[in-house]
């Protein structure tokens, strides 16, 4: 995909991450719209990027996620990738973990992923690319973030089968499974006490990798389990 010039959508744009890859992808010349639950900082980062539009978006409410992206191919006059940035995490083990925090998660991990899929695959261009970020939890689950891994495993695998379903529409499905990166998330999990978590990854070497993979219509990126060092496949 031609990032210069390419219509995209940012789901948590207001994150470190995703506002990290929304100045990447503006500085090459994307029309970006940008989504996020915290509003100045989405105009913020707005006004930086020069974004076309912008969606205050809380994605629990998965019928929203879907009213976002019929919005933003309005807005820009189609559309030609999204990415999807956003998460939540919570720690503990699985025991003593409460259904409302598995349920909590599974929603906004896994379902508004869902959502946020099935209204983009009808509105993609040809070529265009569907980028989510899972995590490498969904290749290693760890112990004391049970619900966190389960909720990133099922996205993962929901985007190997979509991937199957429209590889001859000339979608791409980009799954991003980056290790554990200083983003904050861990600061703001709803429950529980991190476990012992490794350095976190270089975040510039992380969106450079996402916006490479985009670029090249690359299926995956992953970290080498014995470097640690980021891989496109």
């Amino acid at each position: 995909m031609q990032v210069d010039g390419a219509r995209i959508l940012i789901v948590g744009a207001t994150g470190v991450l995703g506002g990290r890859v929304a100045h990447a992808l503006a500085s090459r010349g994307a029309r970006l719209a940008l989504t996020g639950r915290d509003a100045d900082r989405l105009d913020s980062v707005a006004r930086e990027t020069g974004a076309v539009c912008t969606f205050k978006l809380d994605v629990i409410d998965t019928t929203a996620c879907g009213d976002v992206v019929r919005g933003a191919v309005d807005d820009l006059g189609g559309l030609d990738a999204v990415v999807v940035a956003h998460g939540l995490a919570a720690f503990g083990a699985a025991a003593d973990t409460d259904e409302a925090v598995a349920e909590e998660l599974l929603t906004v991990n896994t379902l508004a992923v869902m959502a946020l899929a099935r209204a983009a695959l009808g509105q993609l261009s040809d070529g265009g690319v569907l980028c989510v970020v899972t995590a490498v939890l969904a290749d290693m689950p760890m112990a004391g973030m049970a619900a966190y891994s389960a909720s990133k495993a099922a996205t993962s695998a929901y985007l190997s089968a979509i991937r199957r379903e429209v590889r001859r529409s000339g979608v791409q499905v980009f799954d991003v499974r980056p290790p554990h990166m200083d983003t904050g998330l861990v600061d703001r999990a709803i429950t529980g006490e991190p476990p012992r978590l490794p350095t976190g990854h270089d975040l510039d070497d992380v969106v450079e990798h996402l916006v490479r993979g985009l670029e090249e219509g690359k299926r995956e990126l992953v970290a080498d389990a014995r470097g640690g060092a980021l891989m496109l496949r």
